[in-house]
């Protein structure tokens, strides 16, 4: 069985593996009390860091090289388009762009605007992070005025990395989504398979429940 360490981005690998129909365990990793109380933890990732997989003898970091790992092991799946396909340039590019160009600068903007001191929560890396998350940002927009889903009418893998990006900016990063992004996380967390992902990933529930007020 497919052992999955840690939530945070491991909500992604977690979502892929219920779109997948691929069975799992969720082991949770306390960030907070210290990997460095977590031997076993250390073993499969010594950078400390998750999420983090283990399959058989297959032990894996970093959310989207993961996707890709599970897409092409047991696959083939609709999830990720053949490299024949029309959709597939748009799908490898927003796949990426979801980590790369866009949960990667909203976290320096997460951080400065969760935990800097005051004076600092508008520093100069802060908002050079926020000018880059808003330029990648602005083509998931273009792209959503084209299609339902990034990849073009039918979900993808790409839409989960994506989502989750969108997740955490707008959880942790005070972004203000426009309509078009809106309406596109209702069409995704709409899926079944993300309802039983976040069923699985309980501190992400309760996370999404803290930032919603509910």
């Amino acid at each position: 069985m497919i052992v999955v360490f840690g939530e945070g981005r491991g909500f992604r690998v977690v979502w892929l593996l219920e779109e997948m129909g691929l069975a799992y365990r969720l082991r949770s990793v306390d960030l907070l009390a210290g990997v460095e109380k977590d031997p076993e933890f250390l073993a499969i990732n010594p950078g400390g860091f998750i999420p983090a997989i283990q399959d058989g003898d297959v032990t894996m970091v970093e959310s989207i090289a993961i996707m890709e790992y599970l897409l092409a092991r047991y696959g083939p799946t609709p999830l990720a388009p053949e490299s024949q396909d029309a959709a597939f340039p748009d799908y490898q590019q927003f796949l990426h762009l979801g980590e790369a160009g866009l949960a990667v600068p909203i976290n320096y903007v997460s951080s400065a605007r969760n935990f800097a001191p005051e004076a600092d929560r508008q520093n100069w890396s802060a908002r050079d992070a926020m000018a880059t998350f808003e330029s990648r940002l602005r083509l998931v927009t273009r792209q959503l005025k084209h299609s339902p889903y990034l990849a073009g009418q039918r979900f993808t893998a790409a839409d989960i990395s994506v989502t989750y990006a969108l997740m955490l900016a707008r959880r942790n990063g005070g972004v203000d989504l426009g309509e078009a992004e809106q309406a596109y996380m209702v069409r995704t967390s709409g899926r079944e398979a993300y309802k039983r992902a976040l069923q699985s990933c309980q501190s992400t529930k309760a996370w999404l429940a803290r930032a919603s007020g509910v």
